[in-house]
């Protein structure tokens, strides 16, 4: 018999995971109090079943999944432990959220203390998807409870019994695709508003075609997710300061999302993109809106 998974949330990775779970004869569970329309909208789409509350996911589930913001991280695990004690049911609960390892250490201190298992897993890749795997990393000494998940649109790697190796890893593999395309965008919008884009865009083209590619395939869609992914770079400078490394790189990394959060491309969902905007469209549509005139 399979297990029954809770994910909370059920943005864009977390109902396409419990959308492969359910492809794979899982039953998953969730809970819907206080969501977005967005996120129920989501809930249904990937068959993810909503019981109304927390304790009745927990009484329900086998495992439970915290797929969400890094800012909602503490307050699901907080409130999943809560839930756990309140109804005597403990299960283990896997942060799969983009944090620092210092942040992932800290949510697993509360944990120990109510016999809660707890997995570090960090999640590389889009979500999973007909031709696609998506590839979680998990560490802790309860990390073989994620196995459960692997071969099911989704890899799963042990790293260690270490919480917060699965997240530095996520930390720096995210410091690389994210960071690296926040300074695409950041360079193409500086370009335009200096007069220079189709410059720009020649030399890029000519003398870097793969980061052009890139820049094509990635920066008209950043606004959509800038919100989020803000207190992701945050994570992830506090992850390169605590080892002594600069921090600058991805607080400005940050700073870009939030200004890109701020423009009328930012209303975009994955749902509502338009995928016929080009990227010289995207930024001139930035450069007008970012900054001052």
């Amino acid at each position: 018999m399979n297990e029954t998974i809770a994910i909370v949330a059920t943005g864009d990775m977390g109902h396409a995971v419990g959308r492969a779970l359910r492809d794979h004869r899982h039953t998953v569970v969730t809970d819907l109090t206080g969501r977005s329309a967005r996120s129920i909208q989501l809930a249904a789409a990937g068959g993810v079943s909503d019981l109304g509350s927390l304790d009745a996911v927990i009484e329900a589930a086998d495992l439970f999944l915290s797929i969400a913001p890094p800012s909602a991280a503490a307050e699901i695990a907080a409130q999943a432990i809560s839930a756990m004690q309140r109804t005597g049911r403990i299960i283990p609960f896997a942060d799969c959220n983009a944090i620092s390892p210092m942040t992932a250490m800290a949510l697993a201190e509360d944990a120990p203390a109510a016999s809660v298992p707890f997995i570090d897993a960090g999640i590389i890749g889009l979500a999973p998807g007909k031709d696609r795997v998506t590839q979680f990393h998990a560490s802790g000494t309860a990390a073989a409870h994620l196995k459960v998940l692997d071969g099911k649109g989704m890899a799963v790697n042990i790293l260690s019994d270490r919480v917060g190796d699965a997240s530095a890893l996520k930390m720096c593999f995210a410091s690389i695709t994210k960071g690296t395309n926040a300074l695409y965008a950041a360079a193409l919008i500086v370009a335009a508003r200096y007069g220079l884009g189709d410059v720009l865009a020649t030399e890029v083209s000519s003398r870097s075609p793969n980061a052009w590619q890139a820049m094509n395939r990635s920066v008209p869609w950043l606004a959509a997710d800038a919100e989020r992914w803000v207190g992701e770079m945050e994570e992830i400078a506090s992850t390169y300061g605590a080892v002594g490394m600069p921090e600058g790189f991805h607080q400005g990394a940050a700073d870009l999302f939030r200004h890109l959060a701020g423009t009328p491309l930012a209303a975009e969902t994955r749902e509502t993109l338009d995928r016929s905007r080009t990227l010289e469209e995207t930024i001139a549509l930035l450069a007008k809106a970012v900054g001052p005139p």
